[in-house]
């Protein structure tokens, strides 16, 4: 006993010296050894009530976060996930399916009800009963409710939106949609106002062949046995030169800071419309895992693992005939500069120009005034850099790219392209003011800068000011999801692949005698606290987690002990000798 304490007093005198000082607080040492037991260090606590017997008990759950700086073990099990997913679904020998749940017979149940409220709301809305309609509408919220607590998903129409929109609840009309109308092309206020747009091509772009796609995501078979597939990496255009060493700017005054804003921001809507167009060449449902991130410059890049094998050539061609068109408001400058920004004026509901209180253009005015046919507002395409390169799975070529694919995902952009030198903080900062005046969407409030009123404007929101992640420091652009994958790349979600490392921990702890039966997912139901609500502090939340993940790292080292087998006569020899 004294020889263990001493060694730990030597090791912790050797290794874990403080400076002198104040020390660390029991809060501190509590957060420093959950990281390192793989605890979460920052857990939400929550209501969980049995249905059975109606227990009422506050859990601690991790809190999800994918930022190492964050939270270390969650980020850690949420890379584990996604290199999980990716190693799975990049050479899978066989077509996945997705499971789809059936109808049960109490959704039918209720749907039926519900379509008859509808009929009979229509009715009392027509014949001007407004206490019934009233409680019609309730009674369809209702069944909502229910629809939803029985397992429905997605989000049913309100009654007011079918009402006000003018939809009769009755025969089916005589004219259907046309199926193969693209929803990109067109949306419906362009129609109602008559605005057309562009359906030629850019001169400069290639034509592409235009295949049915079959209903096959294996690429094709190699000497009977092998089936490559494929890692390919694209880039943005370029917007000026820049140095290698730290990927500033040479000359950063005519370095195009504002193509680039735009080109980050519909960097993810550009992925898309070139996997729609590398489908529509090669003829089957091409699956992808794709991590997006930035260059030393700042503009994103795609890093994407393909199923299947595609010739170099018509990569390359699919990547040169792809772009996006943002059929928008051309601003042209801003109107408004510093304190100087529109007002709210709550009579005309609208902004105004806080000298002349004369509203702005609307959003739909905009659209006319600055309308061209033939110019959108912005064109992004990628650039002439493509790197692809065929791998055989199995191999340790494909270990090391799946590393590769994950290898920023808990890392923030700032982290990523930290900042080390002047010139670095200043392009980072000319970048991130381009973005800060670059409109993200139809509602955002940088188009008030414009002397235009957004789409939904209201009271609240404040000039020049979005909440969107593009227009953030730590994000510089990028997209929100920075793994973009397809449906059919495993057939699974992040929580089936959750699942199934814990069916793989319950069948080797079973296998040792030690059983951990499925919890029951519909026993209980979750809800946040309430306000006031007095919970353990944090510290406590923590010494707990850590004693029940020892437990339960001991019970899985027990599993794999018995799971050995039994050492032979060498083994024994050296063991009983060493």
């Amino acid at each position: 006993m004294t020889d263990r304490l001493d060694a730990g007093q030597s090791h912790a005198s050797e290794d874990d010296e403080q400076p002198p000082g104040r020390g660390t607080s029991f809060d501190e040492v509590a957060v420093e050894t959950a990281k390192r037991f793989g605890v979460c260090i920052r857990p939400m606590v929550l209501e969980r009530t049995d249905t059975t017997t109606g227990a009422i008990s506050h859990v601690p759950v991790p809190c999800g976060n994918t930022m190492e700086a964050v939270c270390p073990a969650c980020a850690r099990k949420a890379k584990a996930l996604r290199l999980a997913q990716c190693r799975e679904g990049w050479h899978l020998d066989h077509e996945p399916e997705i499971p789809r749940a059936r109808a049960t017979f109490d959704q039918t149940g209720l749907m039926y009800y519900r379509a008859d409220l509808m009929v009979t709301l229509t009715e009392a809305e027509s014949e001007g009963w407004t206490q019934d309609a009233e409680e019609l509408r309730a009674e369809i919220v209702w069944v909502d409710k229910q629809l939803a607590a029985l397992g429905m998903r997605g989000k049913a129409p309100a009654p007011q939106d079918i009402t006000d929109a003018g939809i009769e609840v009755g025969p089916d009309p005589d004219t259907d949609a046309d199926p193969d109308h693209d929803a990109d092309s067109d949306s419906v206020s362009d129609r109602d106002t008559g605005r057309a747009r562009s359906t030629r091509r850019c001169p400069d772009v290639p034509e592409l062949p235009r295949n049915p796609i079959q209903n096959r995501t294996i690429g094709r078979e190699y000497a009977g046995k092998f089936k490559p597939s494929m890692m390919i990496t694209l880039t943005l255009d370029s917007y000026g030169r820049v140095d290698r060493d730290d990927g500033t700017p040479i000359d950063p005054d005519s370095y195009d800071y504002e193509r680039a804003a735009w080109d980050a921001i519909w960097f993810a809507r550009l992925f898309s419309r070139w996997i729609q167009n590398l489908r529509r060449v090669v003829g089957w449902n091409v699956q992808y895992f794709a991590s997006v991130e930035p260059q030393r410059r700042g503009a994103p890049h795609a890093h994407i693992a393909i199923r299947g094998d595609i010739p170099h050539r018509i990569i390359r061609q699919v990547t040169q005939a792809t772009y996006h068109q943002v059929w928008w408001p051309h601003p042209n400058e801003m109107v408004y500069h510093g304190a100087r920004a529109p007002l709210w004026d709550r009579e005309a509901k609208t902004f105004v120009d806080p000298d002349t209180r004369i509203p702005l253009q609307s959003w739909d005015a905009a659209m006319d005034s600055t309308w061209d046919y033939e110019n959108p507002a912005h064109l992004v395409r990628f650039g002439t850099q493509v790197h692809s390169k065929g791998i055989l799975g199995g191999t340790e070529e494909a270990n090391r790219h799946i590393g590769y694919l994950c290898k920023y995902l808990t890392k923030s952009v700032s982290e990523v392209l930290e900042a080390k030198t002047p010139r670095q903080h200043a392009h980072y900062d000319r970048l991130h003011q381009a973005l800060c005046r670059t409109p993200c969407s139809e509602r955002c409030a940088v188009w008030l800068l414009y002397g235009i009123v957004p789409k939904g404007a209201k009271s609240r929101m404040q000039p020049g000011r979005c909440k969107a992640r593009a227009h953030r420091r730590e994000t510089l652009g990028l997209p929100g999801n920075r793994v973009l994958t397809s449906e059919l790349w495993t057939g699974k979600t992040l929580g089936d692949h959750q699942a199934d490392r814990m069916e793989f921990v319950r069948a080797t702890l079973a296998a040792a005698g030690i059983d951990k039966p499925t919890p029951d997912p519909h026993r209980y139901t979750w809800s946040k606290l309430a306000p006031g609500t007095r919970i353990p502090s944090r510290a406590h939340l923590l010494m707990a987690a850590i004693a029940q993940r020892i437990a339960w790292r001991n019970e899985y080292d027990r599993a794999m002990l018995a799971a050995e087998p039994p050492p032979g006569p060498e083994r024994s020899t050296a063991t009983q000798y060493s």
